[in-house]
C-alpha cells in the first residue's frame, strides 16, 4: 500500500483539490460556495483523485528513464509493478469520474477531456516539447474552470471569475513550463523542446510573452468590474505581476531561479484572487 500512496504523490493530488476549493470559493461569494459545499467538496475529491491517477500513470509511461534519473521512485524500486501501476492509474480516474457526477454534467465533461489530453501529453506530447508545455498549462488552468463550474448556479459572472483564473493560472504555468524547458536543455536529450527547436534566446522570448500576458490579463477583473471591492485585490495581485516580470525577464539569464520565481507568483497571484472573492 505505501508503494500505492507514493505513486500517487499525495502532496501533489492535495495541493490540486486546494486548487479547486480556492476557485470555488473566488468564482462565487462567500455565500454561494457555502450553499454547495456538497458539489465543491465532490469536485475537490474529483480533482484529487484525477492527480492521482495522472501521477501514477507518469510514472508508468517514465519508467525505464525512472531507473536512472530517478531510482527512489516505487516502480524502479520495485515496490509497485508496472501493470500495478497502470491499474491503479484507471481506477483513480474512473473514480474521479464518479465523483464529477455528483458535481454536475459539465463536471464529467471537463474530468473526460482531461483524461483524453492526459493520455495524449503521456503518449506522445511530452516529448514534442511546445505541445506538451501548453497541455499542462491546460491542465492546470482547467483546475480553476472545474472549481468555477462546481458553484455554478446560473451567475455567468462566476464562470467569467473562474475563467479569467484559469487563463491566468495556464499562461503563467506556460511561461514557466518554457523556462523549465530552458533550464533543462542539456538534459533533455530525447525531447524536441522549445529552446532546442528554436534556440534559448528565442524561447526566452516566448516565457516572456507568456509571463506578459498573464500581468496584462490580471488587470481585467478591475476594469470588468468583477469584485465589488478591488483594493485588496489590485494591491496583491501588483506583487504577483512583479513575480512574473521578474520571471520573463530573467527566464534566459538564470532559469531555474526564474521558474521557482514564477511558482510563488502563482500563489500570490491566487491570494490576490481570494482577497477579491472575500469582498464579493
Amino acid at each position: 500500500m505505501r508503494g500505492y500512496l507514493r505513486l500517487a504523490r499525495l502532496g501533489n493530488a492535495a495541493m490540486s483539490g486546494a486548487g479547486v476549493a480556492v476557485a470555488s470559493f473566488v468564482a462565487g461569494t462567500p455565500v454561494l460556495f457555502a450553499g454547495r459545499f456538497l458539489p465543491v467538496a465532490f469536485a475537490a475529491l474529483a480533482a484529487v483523485l484525477f492527480t492521482a491517477g495522472g501521477n501514477a500513470l507518469n510514472d508508468y509511461f517514465d519508467r525505464e528513464t525512472d531507473k536512472v534519473n530517478h531510482p527512489d521512485r516505487p516502480i524502479p524500486r520495485g515496490e509497485v509493478p508496472p501493470d500495478g501501476a497502470l491499474r491503479f492509474s484507471s481506477l483513480m480516474f474512473a473514480v474521479s469520474l464518479v465523483a464529477a457526477l455528483y458535481v454536475s454534467v459539465a463536471a464529467v465533461a471537463i474530468v473526460a477531456v482531461n483524461f483524453v489530453v492526459m493520455v495524449s501529453y503521456e503518449k506522445g506530447f511530452k516529448a514534442r516539447g511546445a505541445s506538451g508545455n501548453f497541455l499542462i498549462a491546460y491542465l492546470v488552468g482547467s483546475l480553476f474552470l472545474f472549481g468555477g463550474v462546481a458553484v455554478y448556479a446560473g451567475d455567468v459572472v462566476v464562470l467569467q471569475r473562474a475563467f479569467l483564473l484559469g487563463l491566468l493560472a495556464a499562461l503563467a504555468t506556460a511561461g514557466r513550463e518554457v523556462t523549465k524547458d530552458i533550464e533543462d536543455l542539456a538534459g533533455d536529450v530525447d525531447r524536441v523542446t522549445l529552446p532546442r527547436r528554436i534556440g534559448v534566446p528565442a524561447a526566452a522570448r516566448v516565457a516572456a510573452a507568456c509571463f506578459g500576458a498573464s500581468v496584462v490579463l490580471s488587470g481585467v477583473p478591475y476594469a470588468a468590474g468583477l469584485f465589488p471591492w478591488p483594493l485588496p485585490y489590485l494591491a496583491i495581485v501588483l506583487a504577483a505581476d512583479t513575480i512574473f516580470i521578474y520571471s520573463g525577464t530573467y527566464s534566459a539569464r538564470n532559469p531555474g531561479r526564474a521558474q521557482r520565481a514564477a511558482k510563488y507568483g502563482m500563489v500570490v497571484a491566487l491570494v490576490a484572487f481570494l482577497a477579491g472573492g472575500l469582498s464579493a
